[in-house]
């Protein structure tokens, strides 16, 4: 039976991974995203939200909606939190993705399995997939669409990436490199060229 591909997309903030994603999406690729996945974590029907709670305490839970930037005010400023946070979530994401992948491979429906993961080598779980590919752009652009999409300041980004690799480094250890500092259609171009050498090995 052919193995279906597990490929990591991981890079900077706002970068470009979730159009890399989509446009992998694009070619029959099955697209998992792991902040979506964190953010299922946050619902009421939480299979942590005990622990949750306890970690952040009950008002974030009070809304239908969760307040992610009550929770990134907590966590992005407090070291220890953060560290609490991400040991109880990382791995029900990773238990999480497993699974889609087993169901996945059944189905033999798609080409390749991508996962958007951005924390893939801070949590050390590389070696979980056949490939991995780092999207990286020129930091002041990718300011700038930060600013642009969260509405944040330049200091918020500043904060939450020294909570990653640098881009730099994520790049050297990545088996592709996308840099998405141009067109849309530069973009895709790459796309295509890896998912090509990717399929055809």
């Amino acid at each position: 039976m052919l193995i279906l591909r597990k490929i990591g997309v991981t890079g900077g903030l706002s970068c470009g991974k979730t159009t890399v994603c989509q446009l992998f999406q694009k070619r029959g690729a099955y697209v998992v995203n792991a902040d979506a996945l964190v953010h299922q974590l946050f619902s009421p029907q939480s299979p942590i939200k005990k622990q949750l709670i306890e970690l952040l305490g009950e008002e974030i839970f009070q809304d239908p909606q969760v307040d992610t930037a009550k929770i990134a005010a907590k966590v992005f400023s407090n070291k220890e939190i953060l560290a609490a946070l991400e040991a109880l979530l990382h791995p029900k994401v990773i238990e999480e993705i497993e699974k889609q992948y087993n169901q996945v491979q059944k189905r033999k429906e798609y080409t390749v399995f991508v996962v958007e993961i951005p924390l893939v080598y801070e949590i050390k779980k590389a070696h979980l997939f056949d490939t991995i590919i780092a999207v990286i752009s020129d930091p002041k652009i990718a300011k700038k669409r930060y600013k642009e999409k969260t509405k944040h300041s330049a200091e918020e980004f500043e904060k939450r990436m020294t909570h990653q690799l640098p881009t730099s480094e994520k790049s050297a250890r990545a088996d592709f490199t996308i840099e998405n500092n141009g067109s849309y259609a530069e973009l895709e171009s790459q796309v295509i060229s890896i998912y090509q050498q990717i399929t055809q090995e």
